[in-house]
């Protein structure tokens, strides 16, 4: 792996990975598995997302290619999200990573307590 790692436009893992390793962005991508969504769906779906932190994390996977928005003729106008081919590409990784957490939590928590016993006997 010879990449600049220091350099986030040249470095395909910071630059992927910073969007899509977001916590808003990996629950929006899985909602979206399920089917095109409205905006305020969405934000039903995951209420402890704002309007505005849910406005930015579909603009930024629109822009990256992940999420299609499509403006419907309808009165008054409605918007869908979906997800795009590259979107439905990294569901399978998502899903692997999930299932992960899922599987390892019990022992990361158990590390974090560890961790934090010992910087209280230090501290």
């Amino acid at each position: 792996m010879d990449q600049d790692f220091n350099n986030l436009c040249n470095c395909p893992i910071r630059d992927v990975l910073d969007r899509i390793g977001s916590k808003w962005a990996s629950l929006i991508i899985c909602m979206l598995e399920q089917g095109p969504k409205r905006f305020n769906e969405l934000g039903r779906i995951i209420p402890d997302i704002s309007k505005r932190m849910l406005t930015r994390t579909l603009r930024e996977l629109e822009r990256d290619g992940i999420v299609e928005r499509t403006v419907l003729p309808t009165k008054p106008v409605t918007v869908q999200y979906t997800l795009s081919e590259l979107g439905r590409s990294v569901l399978p990784l998502i899903w692997k990573l999930i299932d992960w957490a899922q599987e390892s939590h019990g022992d990361i928590r158990s590390a974090r307590r560890k961790f934090d016993e010992a910087v209280e006997i230090y501290a």
